[in-house]
C-alpha cells in the first residue's frame, strides 16, 4: 500500500455554513464541539472514527447535507474555535487535528457496511441497546459494560424539581398525589426506564425523557405532597446508544487505544478505510491494523 495518504474528495454540506467543508476537516470540527480537548488522544482518536462514520452514513458519502446541532452532531467551525479557546486555541487546534490525521479516512463497518455510529456524553455504567431505545434490534449497537466514568465525568447524577402544574401542563395530564403513589417505573437490563405507568397513564421512558428534558431515561420520580412539587434524579447524560464519551476517556485512562475503545462499544464491527467509487481515497495503512 502507499503510505502517502491521499485527501479524500468528499466534501460535507453542513447546515448554516455557506460553503462545503471537506471531510477530515469537518471531523476536526466535530471533534472539538463534541468530545473535552483535555481528553486523552485516544478518546479524540475514537471520537474522530464515530464522528467520521457517522457522517459519512448520514449525508450518503457527502451527496446529502447534515445538521450541525445534536439532532445530528454538532459540528464547529474554525472561527467558533477560535472564540471558544481564545489563547488556547493553538495548542488545542494541534491536538484535535493529530487525532484526525492519525485516523484520516478510518470508519466503523459491520459486515462491510458502514455503520450509524451512535455516540453519547454519559452512561449509567451500561450502554442502551438500539433494541431498547428505538424498537430496532442492531447488532452493532448492544448493551456493554461502561465503567469508571463516574472518576472522569464532573456529572454523572443530576436533580431536577418541577412543579405539579408544569408537570401537568408538559404532559397533559391531570395528575395528583394518587397518581405518584400509584407510579410504576418499569425498568430494563440497562438500568433505564422503559415504561411510565400510572392510573390511565402510560408513556415510553424515552417519551417521558424527551418532553420533560431530562438528562436520559434512567430516573427516579418522588412526589412531595406538600409543596406540590415533584423531584427527579437522573444518571448518565443522553441516549445511552453506542459509544460514551466519557466511558471512553475512561477507557483511553486505562491504556486502552482508540481501537479497542470502538470495537467494545459497537459490537461485532471492524475499523476499515474509507473508499469512495469516485475517488482514489485515503491508502495508507488502518489504525485497524495496530489492533491488538
Amino acid at each position: 500500500m502507499d503510505a502517502t495518504a491521499k485527501l479524500c474528495s468528499i466534501e460535507i454540506s453542513v447546515a448554516g455554513v455557506d460553503k462545503p467543508i471537506p471531510l477530515e476537516e469537518y471531523v476536526a470540527g466535530v471533534v472539538a464541539a463534541e468530545m473535552p480537548v483535555s481528553f486523552h488522544e485516544e478518546a479524540l482518536k475514537a471520537q474522530a472514527i464515530a464522528a467520521r462514520t457517522y457522517a459519512l452514513r448520514t449525508t450518503e458519502n457527502g451527496q446529502k447535507p447534515i445538521a450541525a446541532d445534536v439532532s445530528a452532531q454538532v459540528y464547529a467551525t474554525e472561527k467558533d474555535r477560535k472564540e471558544r479557546w481564545k489563547k488556547e486555541f493553538k495548542r488545542n487546534e494541534e491536538k484535535v487535528q493529530a487525532a484526525v490525521q492519525a485516523t484520516a479516512g478510518d470508519i466503523l463497518v459491520y459486515e462491510d457496511e458502514m455503520i450509524s455510529a451512535m455516540f453519547f456524553s454519559t452512561s449509567n455504567g451500561k450502554t442502551e441497546a438500539a433494541q431498547n431505545f428505538s424498537g430496532n434490534d442492531i447488532p452493532y449497537l448492544q448493551s456493554v459494560d461502561s465503567p469508571g466514568e463516574e472518576d472522569v465525568a464532573p456529572t454523572v447524577e443530576r436533580a431536577t424539581e418541577i412543579a405539579l402544574t408544569k408537570w401537568n401542563q408538559i404532559l397533559g395530564t391531570n395528575w395528583n398525589a394518587d397518581h405518584f403513589r400509584k407510579l410504576q417505573l418499569v425498568r430494563n437490563s440497562t438500568g433505564r426506564v422503559q415504561k411510565v405507568i400510572s392510573t390511565g397513564f402510560e408513556a415510553t421512558g424515552r417519551e417521558i425523557r424527551d418532553q420533560l428534558e431530562l438528562a436520559s431515561t434512567d430516573f427516579d420520580i418522588a412526589y412531595d405532597v406538600t409543596n406540590e412539587i415533584v423531584h427527579i434524579t437522573t444518571t448518565g447524560y443522553g441516549h445511552g446508544v453506542g459509544m460514551s464519551q466519557y466511558g471512553a476517556e475512561a477507557f483511553a485512562q486505562k491504556g486502552w487505544p482508540a481501537d479497542r475503545i470502538l470495537l467494545h462499544y459497537y459490537s461485532g464491527t471492524e475499523i476499515k478505510k474509507f473508499t469512495s467509487l469516485d475517488s482514489e481515497c485515503l491508502k495508507s495503512p488502518s489504525l485497524a491494523n495496530n489492533s491488538e
